[in-house]
């Protein structure tokens, strides 16, 4: 999902603030940004297992201002409605997964 081939980043499905923060002298974002990227690539994997393109919907990888790994998820609105639609018919009555 990440790596070498990154144009998928840029082809018009902008994350707003995903790369816009300050950095602080001292903090450690690799550790944060290599979790929240094998994170967001394991989500990436299941919505292109479940028939959903990139380009449309994504998990992206990030870091908050403290260190911490963010999986940041952006989406053009109908591939969002459609994942929501997707999840809705496979959560069970109790609003679990089934």
């Amino acid at each position: 999902m990440t790596g070498s081939d990154e144009g998928w980043l840029s082809d018009g499905l902008d994350v707003p603030g995903a790369d816009s923060s300050l950095w602080v002298s001292g903090v450690d974002y690799i550790a944060g940004w290599c979790e929240a990227r094998d994170a967001a690539d394991q989500l990436n994997r299941v919505l292109l297992g479940a028939g959903f393109e990139l380009s449309a919907v994504r998990a992206v990888a990030s870091t908050a201002e403290d260190g911490r790994g963010v999986v940041r998820f952006a989406g053009w609105p109908g591939a969002v409605e459609r994942l929501a639609q997707f999840l809705e018919a496979h959560m069970d009555c109790d609003g679990g997964t089934a």
